[in-house]
Formats: C-alpha cells, structure tokens, sequence
C-alpha cells in the first residue's frame, strides 16, 4: 500500500510495448515514449519562451512525465483504433481516467491524492504546456513511423501513423510547430533511406492536408 505501490507500477511501463501485433526493426515501450516525450516538450517549450511565451514548468513536466500512466491498466490501444470515432476516444479516456482514479483512492494516502489526481490527470488541453504535449506526443509518433519507414518496414500502420500525427502537428497553433515544420522537418527528409515508400511524398501530402 501507500506510494511504495505507486512506484512499483511504473514497472508494468516498462513492458507495455507501443503498436503491438506489428512487425517492428525497433520495440518502444511506452515507458520510452515518456521519456521521450518529455525531452522534446522541454525543447519546445525553450522555442515558445525564446517568442516571449510564459510557460509554466512544473505543470509541464507533470503531464508530460505522466501522460501515459493509464496505460498501465488498459495496455497500448493502437491509435488508429483509439481515434477511429470520438465516441470510442471518449470512452477509452473515461475508462482510463476511471481505473487511475480508483488507484489513487485505493493505494495513494489521503495526504497526497490531491496532487495525484492532478499529476496523472489527462494532460493535453488548451493551455500552451497541454498543447506542447500534444505536439510532443505526436512527434514522438512521427519519428517511431519515419524509423521504421527509413528502414525499409513496409507495414502500412506505419505510414497512416507517420501521416496523421504530421495533420496533427500541422493545425497546432504554436512558434514550435512552425519550428519544427521548417527547421526539424526537412532535416527529417534529407536523411538516407532505405524505404521502398516514398516518404517525402507523403509528408509533403500530409502537409498540404
């Protein structure tokens, strides 16, 4: 009982394995992903003050750190199939958020449950540090899809992932976004590849979405 359950949990991040069921040349588990999406939301951040944008760091680090902590209790959901209606996403979410909840009542002392519900709570919103998440969250999408695509994986989840995670990016209205998509981007698309796809192709349809 108490946090001592809380931080054997995050464990169980370790072995939840992101797109499952599909042949991939590098496994991310989405303990992986967490880190990762939390060292492109700092950057991203960096760009939206160096524009004069305050940014709140504590809430930042908090969501982006834990936004995937309800996987713990319903595995990776491959995301075409989590966003294939807003029904289904709402549904998903509430369940999620549900079983989080229920944790923090049965395992967290009633010192710290505030603070718990705050941290793990769904993160991405319209506030600018929801927002950076959001765009974190799908970078780090767009680059476990380039990777595979670059070397030569021809699953076609990864492609409808690399896509719609670049429309994503591209209708979030923040400095960063347009960092990445004149800066970071075409750094993406000089690299060599192996891929039998043409991958500039369907970032440049993606873009123009």
């Amino acid at each position: 009982m108490g946090i001592h359950t809380y931080f054997r949990s995050l464990n169980e991040l370790e072995r939840i394995i992101r797109c499952p069921g599909k042949f991939k040349f590098e496994e991310h588990s989405v303990s992986a992903h967490s880190w990762k999406v939390v060292q492109y939301a700092k950057t991203l951040a960096d760009i939206e003050e160096a524009h004069g944008i305050q940014i709140d760091w504590k809430k930042l680090y908090e969501i982006t750190s834990s936004h995937d902590y309800g996987e713990i209790f319903i595995g990776d959901i491959k995301t075409p199939v989590k966003h294939s209606s807003v029904q289904l996403r709402q549904l998903i979410q509430q369940v999620e958020e549900g079983m989080v909840d229920h944790f923090i009542d049965e395992h967290i002392p009633e010192d710290f449950k505030a603070i718990f519900r705050r941290q793990l709570r769904e993160g991405k919103d319209s506030s600018v540090e929801g927002l950076i998440l959001e765009v974190a969250d799908k970078m780090d999408q767009v680059y476990e899809a380039f990777t595979e695509l670059q070397r030569g994986n021809t699953e076609k989840e990864f492609v409808i992932m690399y896509r719609n995670a670049l429309i994503k990016i591209k209708h979030i209205q923040l400095n960063c976004v347009e960092y990445f998509l004149e800066h970071i981007l075409p750094d993406m698309m000089n690299e060599e590849t192996l891929s039998p796809i043409d991958i500039r192709r369907i970032t440049e349809e993606a873009l123009a979405v």
